[in-house]
């Protein structure tokens, strides 16, 4: 297959991870094993070392950055040096004095300039003419090639994916990583003749100039997309439907699944997602048998049942036939923590979840270990069937998930970083665990953590308690956890169908680069780039 033909089925592999990045080093792979240009004989290969006038690099002034001058004689950072070019942004420059004691590290036109420390460690450019005479600090090598070696040639080689693995491969440094005189000397360097070598950057220009208009184009298609992303989130908002969320994932415009199901549980706990139905029994009617029931079971002295006000809420606005309510208000239990015994390495009758069975904020009971503790059967550590779960501790991204258990009674315990609470019947477990996972319950469980710099966040049992949520009539709450169940499954298919497409891309880029590839690379160098690509 031909290069041009690969660039003309681009749009096939757009979706793959870093695809335009993929086909840049592809180009430059293809440049440098002799497959870019048709090639009269093998390239010889020579270390650095040998092709080079001068290998070296400079100093920082005494002072620092103090010392430095806003005119003089430029001092070239590891800051200016980009893989796209050379960047003048944050250029400083020295005094007389200070450049006389960097006279050896001056630098000529076209000299290849090289980061050998820190995070940039690899970027390389050719210096621009108006750098002549300019120096470089301890970051930076300077490498004038001799003249049978083309710098451009040279900076785009040590550019190519392969040398930039070499490099992360041989980088050393107890600190920080860094590249010696001494290795960058024994590069072996590709020599094809002056000429191949100016035809090469050529035509390695020409490639990489459609690789910017493929990545602009991308970029722009990227923006547009987002438009009507907004644009389709807004329609959905206003008519929630099957239809309508299917509309989200049109293939020009793919909105995130996680955005998505976000967007689903932002309209469902603000009674956005169904209609109300005036006939529903009322809100109150719910809170009062709920403090019925927490009286019965001594969990309060009240009488009556006292509402937050819509100023107690989260900050979003809540259906008229709603109300806001502590979450301690609807418990008949809890919460309580769990405990964490020693694990052991065989099965046992008693099995302790592990952070993990909940991160999702779905309970998954595979993560769980078994423990040697015997818990009476009638013990509260035991999970029963609609128990939520809520991680007091793990770190700010997870402190406060909660997950509800749904299965056999007496199957798992739950650790000491948990919390185990139970809502009365009167109320749908699957809305309350709804209204637990959205954002805002989330950031008021954050926000009340202790700990959040340095050690674990944890969350207490008066904070969980004290957390509002907003309760529809009953009818409603399954009205809700019905449709979200509804388009959380659509969400699901419609992520495994954009997967697999992205996949497929994936694979249709692999195999176009391998076919381009496998054949006729110098065997010198091709164990290098196939590992690179």
């Amino acid at each position: 297959m031909k290069l041009e033909t690969f660039f003309e089925k681009f749009d096939q592999f757009a979706a793959a991870p870093d695809a335009v990045a993929r086909v840049r080093g592809l180009v430059l792979h293809l440049a440098f094993s002799g497959k870019l240009l048709p090639t009269a004989e093998p390239w010889p290969l020579k270390p650095l070392k040998s092709l080079a006038v001068k290998i070296g690099s400079g100093a920082t002034p005494a002072g620092g950055r103090e010392s430095y001058f806003t005119e003089g004689i430029p001092l070239i950072r590891s800051m200016n040096v980009h893989f796209a070019g050379f960047e003048p942004k944050g250029l400083v420059f020295l005094s007389d004095e200070q450049a006389k004691q960097l006279a050896n590290v001056t630098v000529q036109p076209a000299d290849v300039l090289l980061n050998i420390t820190g995070a940039s460690i690899g970027r390389v450019t050719t210096a621009p003419p108006e750098m002549a005479g300019a120096r470089v600090n301890q970051h930076v090598a300077i490498i004038h090639p001799i003249k049978e070696l083309d710098a451009l040639f040279l900076a785009k080689f040590l550019a190519s994916p392969a040398i930039q693995r070499m490099i992360d491969d041989i980088q050393v440094g107890a600190t920080r990583e860094a590249l010696t005189k001494g290795m960058i000397e024994q590069f072996d360097i590709p020599l094809p003749p002056l000429a191949e070598q100016k035809r090469i950057v050529a035509k390695v220009d020409e490639l990489m100039a459609l690789c910017d208009r493929l990545d602009a184009q991308q970029q722009e298609r990227e923006a547009q997309a987002g438009q009507l992303a907004r644009a389709s989130l807004a329609r959905f908002a206003d008519a929630p439907t099957p239809a309508n969320l299917n509309l989200l994932f049109h293939s020009s415009f793919p909105i995130s699944p996680s955005d998505l199901r976000k967007s689903i549980l932002n309209l469902a706990v603000q009674g956005k997602l169904v209609p109300q139905n005036p006939n529903d029994e009322p809100a109150e009617a719910l809170l009062r048998q709920s403090l019925a029931e927490r009286r019965k079971l001594k969990r309060t002295d009240a009488t009556e049942v006292q509402p937050l006000s819509a100023d107690d809420g989260l900050g979003y606005d809540i259906p008229e036939s709603w109300r806001w309510q502590r979450l301690d208000d609807l418990l008949v239990f809890g919460p309580t923590n769990g405990f964490s015994p020693k694990s052991v390495d065989y099965e046992t009758p008693v099995r302790s979840l592990t952070l993990s069975a909940t991160t999702s904020g779905r309970f998954k009971g595979e993560h769980s270990k078994f423990i040697t503790t015997e818990v009476p059967s009638d013990s509260p550590l035991w999970l029963q069937d609609g128990d939520i779960l809520v991680q007091r501790g793990n770190t700010i991204e997870y402190v406060g998930v909660a997950a509800v258990y749904r299965g056999q009674p007496n199957c798992f315990v739950y650790p000491d970083l948990m919390m185990k609470l139970r809502v009365s019947a009167v109320f749908d477990v699957g809305f309350i665990h709804l209204a637990m996972s959205h954002e805002a319950c989330r950031d008021f469980l954050r926000a009340r953590a202790s700990g959040t710099s340095g050690s674990m966040p944890k969350i207490n049992q008066t904070t969980l308690m004290s957390l509002p949520i907003p309760i529809p009539p009953l009818a409603e709450q399954r009205r809700i956890v019905a449709k979200v169940s509804e388009l959380m499954a659509l969400v699901d298919e419609l992520e495994t169908q954009l997967t697999a497409s992205r996949a497929a891309a994936e694979k249709l880029l692999t195999v176009l680069v391998a076919e381009l590839t496998e054949s006729g690379v110098s065997p010198t160098y091709y164990h290098i780039f196939r590992k690179a690509l």
